[in-house]
């Protein structure tokens, strides 16, 4: 298309915009279809050849034998708050749907949920905002999460095992991923451990008290003076002889069992962190066993667990640990062989 031909288009559209703007009436509100606009300019397709093409350009709406190629319109624009969409086969017409506010989920909950939290420090009758969480129990995940986090992977501090007096041994594990991912390695001493146990250890003790961070090192940190001092206590007032107790870094419940090979010991308790959740990551547990070997069976063993300020105070801890350990010895059995007896 050459530069004249653009010229004359622009001025065409331009002189007849300008007439329609200003002989448009205020009376007219609905929009006009497609066949009551008026044609601007029609471009028709009368190419005769290859070489030749004959462009017309006419601002009348007189009907041609050919379809136009492009057609301009000017539409007047509308006052209406919705707009409406006619179809040319009879389709049905859409309509705006009117926009409702969003209000948030209502702080209050029903009694029965406000009973049932002051019964479980799970996360309970949180609420919601839309559909996702609040940001304050959004945040109070991510700091239990690290919190576990930190458990899992944190180390018990040289100043805590001084204040309990005793030597630290090590598994066969050699560092964090290894112990998470080879749980066989935790239930084996290394062997510079087994050396060191077997010259510091009493042989043959009554009862063999032995401390692991486990998968909690902040579960030790938190509970294990207060529960092996109890336990201590009241060991002693029972009349309860009690071997020397060590600690073990990265242990595994079944390392008991090694440990009963070694020193012969009639019953073992063993103080452990245990697997750190969303509650709390200062839980320890209490395994207790009466005469642990090499392939004893876990329904030989006992647990006190859920020892942390939340769950089971470490004193009360403590002192209940030995009065099972008073009945062990009593019925020279534990776990289910214990039960039996006691039927």
């Amino acid at each position: 298309m050459n530069e004249q031909l653009v010229s004359m288009i622009t001025q065409l559209v331009m002189e007849k915009m300008g007439n329609n703007a200003s002989e448009k009436s205020s009376h007219d509100t609905a929009v006009p279809t497609e066949n009551q606009k008026e044609t601007l300019i029609k471009f028709h397709n009368t190419v005769t050849n290859a070489n030749d093409a004959d462009l017309v350009v006419s601002p009348s709406t007189t009907e041609q034998s050919n379809e136009p190629l492009i057609k301009l319109y000017h539409a007047e624009p509308s006052n209406h708050e919705q707009s409406y969409y006619s179809a040319s086969n009879d389709e049905s017409t859409y309509t705006s749907v009117p926009i409702t506010e969003f209000k948030f989920e209502e702080d209050e909950v029903s009694e029965s949920v406000q009973a049932a939290k002051k019964h479980t420090p799970a996360r309970i009758g949180v609420g919601r905002a839309g559909t996702r969480p609040k940001t304050k129990t959004w945040l109070k995940f991510r700091l239990d999460h690290a919190a576990a986090v930190d458990a899992v992977y944190g180390e018990v501090t040289e100043g805590l095992l001084q204040k309990l007096d005793v030597f630290q041994v090590t598994t066969r594990v050699t560092d964090k991923e290894e112990y998470i991912t080879r749980p066989d390695l935790g239930r084996r001493l290394s062997d510079e451990a087994k050396a060191l146990i077997q010259s510091k250890c009493k042989k043959n003790p009554k009862v063999q008290v032995i401390i692991s961070n486990g998968l909690s090192a902040s579960a030790i940190e938190e509970n294990v003076q207060d529960v092996y001092l109890a336990l201590q206590q009241s060991l002693s007032n029972l009349n309860i002889e009690i071997g020397t107790t060590f600690y073990i870094d990265k242990g595994r419940v079944a390392l008991m069992d090694e440990i009963g090979e070694l020193l012969q010991a009639e019953v073992i308790v063993y103080l452990i962190g245990e697997r750190p959740g969303l509650v709390s990551a200062e839980s320890m547990s209490a395994y207790i066993c009466y005469q642990p070997r090499i392939g004893t069976v876990e329904a030989d063993r006992m647990v006190i667990s859920n020892i942390h300020k939340g769950g089971i105070p470490p004193l009360e801890a403590g002192a209940y640990l030995g009065t099972v350990v008073q009945k062990i010895l009593h019925y020279k059995a534990s776990g289910v062989g214990l039960v039996a007896k006691e039927g």
